[in-house]
């Protein structure tokens, strides 16, 4: 099974796992669980948009907090491809507008993916699988 990290999912992981669901926090912890755990190339973008937009705030160099965070047993980080990008634009409706949201729900589509997200928007989409 591969799990998608929404944005919010993986920036909770290190900066504040008590946000997290219990669920969530086991599966991700227990990497008997999945074979792989899946980050889409925008989250680290939403994540320094965040930081620009002083939304949140770090401690440490940037850089140095996006190399640790990257360090998750089995993660794999998916590119933005033509495709995905394509993809992303024709998402089945009803679904909302937010690019980012947009090209997650396309990853996990084209990975065959459960996306691990407290996004309401993304729980009840119909045409992918999620969970909180």
């Amino acid at each position: 099974m591969k799990y998608l990290l929404d944005t919010h999912t993986w920036v909770w992981w290190y900066m504040h796992p008590q946000k997290l669901s219990p669920k969530v926090t086991n599966l991700i912890g227990d990497t008997n669980q999945y074979d792989e755990l899946l980050l889409s190339a925008i989250s680290p973008w939403e994540f320094c948009k965040l930081l620009e937009k002083g939304r949140i705030a770090i401690s440490c160099n940037p850089g140095d907090w996006l190399n640790a965070a990257f360090d998750l047993p089995k993660l794999r980080l998916i590119n933005l491809s033509p495709v995905l990008a394509y993809r992303s634009t024709v998402l089945p409706p009803p679904f909302h507008n937010d690019p980012a949201d947009q090209i997650i729900v396309a990853t996990a589509r084209q990975e065959n993916a459960v996306i691990l997200t407290k996004d309401r928007a993304i729980l009840e989409y119909e045409h992918v699988k999620s969970l909180w």
